[in-house]
């Protein structure tokens, strides 16, 4: 048997733009709570959300922007950054999300890529001096016609004028803007991580994005009665559509816990917001249930939520369920060029499948299993290439029409670059990256498998396993852990006595530190790359890593 499916398709795809989505709940519910963000002061219900997005949209029209204009946001979670994505979707300009911790480099090909026309900006975030940033590459972006710096609190300036400017243009002109608008028109730009190489803008639809919040809903079961906890960052995939348009969509609350992700926080949201779901990728839930208020913070009202952004250990999955006070808490697994998901776990899953798996093949979503060397399909538990197509696939990359053909086959599938399985049941697993994989004597080693056997280690509280280069076999294992606290360090004779007679030889780790922290994207993905980099140094592979092979 084949290594294919394709999720259910008994409720119809979604046929309208965001904004008309939008507008549709505040309709519906236009005096549920829409959001809150504390650190802002923030609590307005969907009416008053509403009114604060048409005020953005005015103030934009009254700028001349227009449809297919590019916009960029760069800015942490604030409010100014929901009110700009809610209302370039209602005029069909194209928001471009631009990383928060960029810097000049990163920023200047960002805004240059998708020829920028204007870009709305936060002052400062942690460090980042953005102004000063901006003072430096606005020569070498010549599409950049202005920068709406977010006004500091009491000091009305950029984002002040822009509303005024707002005043002078009727309400009218958003409706009539909104109705040339189609569902399938490009509204949003999102870079890629860009590890190996310049980041790619992933061009995506009202279609694509609204549809996956939709069904990311309905697998959660969600309804205008649940608080969402959204502490990812906007900017990405999985804040925007994973978290705030998956809430508006069904007239849920969003909650914001801060500007940045930060475990005390969310846990102080959670607990006085009684919110019902949230969504994390793994390091986050990793952090809040080692922080020493997890215990003592309220979380019964939580029902549901998702994790993803790379894989979880399924002791954290465990954790989640139990001690997280999470019982219908899924996985979701994708990629920004997919809108996100690809794959979901559902509360209905045997509990073995919804913590051991990726779940199952998204509604109207095709996936497979394909051999990365020929193309053809896999059997089921067979190691290949995770694809899929369908609506939720990108438009393309912006402006960049090999990369696209690169990435999406004539037939339409999207090449995810992860190494995954498949069983007779549907259900996928994700074993690694094409890239990630280590090749040591001829034998596959996947870093996920280890690093999962690692985690039930008691001393554990996180790892990692990449390939280091080897003068005899290629590349060797190494993990790198971070011990709970108060917990010794772990030897090197204790770890390999821990993983004797439960891992084959070839898979038990020739090196091993105990690190403090990883490097990290700003979403909370590792940073493989740079660890391999700063592994080479520390142990004197230089020579080894310096071999040419074919």
């Amino acid at each position: 048997m084949r290594a294919h499916r394709t999720g259910r398709t008994d409720v119809p795809l979604l046929e309208q733009t965001v904004g008309d989505n939008f507008e549709a709940t505040v309709a519906k519910f236009p005096d549920r709570e829409a959001l809150v963000m504390p650190h802002q002061g923030i609590r307005w219900t969907y009416r008053q959300l509403n009114t604060e997005v048409d005020r953005v949209a005015r103030g934009l029209l009254s700028r001349g922007y227009a449809k297919g204009d590019r916009l960029g946001v760069w800015a942490p979670n604030l409010v100014e950054w929901v009110l700009a994505q809610f209302a370039t979707a209602k005029l069909g300009v194209i928001q471009v999300n631009i990383n928060p911790a960029y810097r000049t480099s990163e920023l200047a090909y960002a805004l240059q890529k998708v020829g920028c026309r204007g870009l709305i900006a936060a002052r400062q975030f942690k460090t980042s001096n953005y102004v000063k940033m901006l003072e430096e590459v606005r020569g070498d972006c010549p599409d950049l016609k202005e920068i709406i710096f977010i006004d500091d609190p009491g000091k009305p300036g950029d984002w002040a004028r822009l509303l005024a400017d707002g005043e002078r243009v009727p309400q009218s002109e958003v409706a009539a803007r909104m109705k040339t608008l189609s569902p399938t028109d490009a509204i949003n730009i999102q870079y890629t991580s860009g590890t190996t190489g310049s980041p790619k803008g992933a061009t995506l639809s009202h279609r694509n994005i609204i549809n996956n919040a939709y069904f990311d809903g309905l697998c959660l079961k969600l309804t205008e009665h649940d608080r969402f906890c959204v502490p990812v960052p906007f900017y990405h995939c999985a804040g925007m559509v994973c978290g705030n348009l998956l809430a508006t969509v069904y007239g849920a609350a969003i909650v914001v816990p801060a500007p940045a992700f930060d475990p005390g926080e969310t846990l102080k949201a959670i607990e006085q917001e009684r919110c019902t779901a949230a969504m994390c990728v793994p390091t986050m839930f990793i952090a809040m249930m080692s922080h020493p208020d997890f215990d003592k913070t309220d979380k019964s009202s939580l029902r549901t939520g998702t994790i993803g952004g790379s894989p979880c250990p399924v002791e954290v999955m465990n954790r989640l369920v139990t001690d997280f006070h999470m019982p219908e808490v899924q996985i979701i697994y994708g990629m920004t060029e997919t809108s996100p998901i690809s794959m979901q776990t559902s509360a209905d899953d045997p509990l073995e499948k919804r913590v051991g798996s990726v779940g199952r093949a998204h509604p109207h979503v095709e996936v497979r299993i394909a051999n990365p060397d020929n193309g053809q399909t896999c059997d089921y538990g067979e190691t290949g290439e995770f694809q899929t197509r369908g609506y939720s696939v990108m438009l393309g990359y912006w402006n960049d029409e090999k990369k696209t053909r690169d990435a999406i086959t004539p037939e339409g599938w999207m090449r995810t670059g992860d190494l995954a399985t498949m069983d007779e049941q549907g259900y996928a697993n994700i074993v690694g990256r094409i890239k990630d994989m280590i090749i040591r004597g001829g034998e596959n080693v996947y870093p996920v498998e280890i690093e999962g056997f690692l985690y039930t280690h008691p001393d554990v509280r996180d790892v990692q396993v990449i390939g280091v280069p080897d003068e005899k076999f290629g590349e060797e294992v190494m993990a790198c852990v971070i011990m709970k606290d108060g917990r010794p360090p772990l030897t090197y004779d204790a770890m390999k006595a821990f993983c004797k007679d439960k891992l084959a030889h070839y898979k038990i780790p020739r090196y091993l530190e105990v690190v403090e922290s990883y490097p990290m994207t700003v979403t909370g993905k590792v940073r493989k790359v740079e660890m391999r980099e700063q592994a080479v140094r520390k142990l004197g592979l230089e020579k080894a890593a310096s071999i040419r092979t074919a």
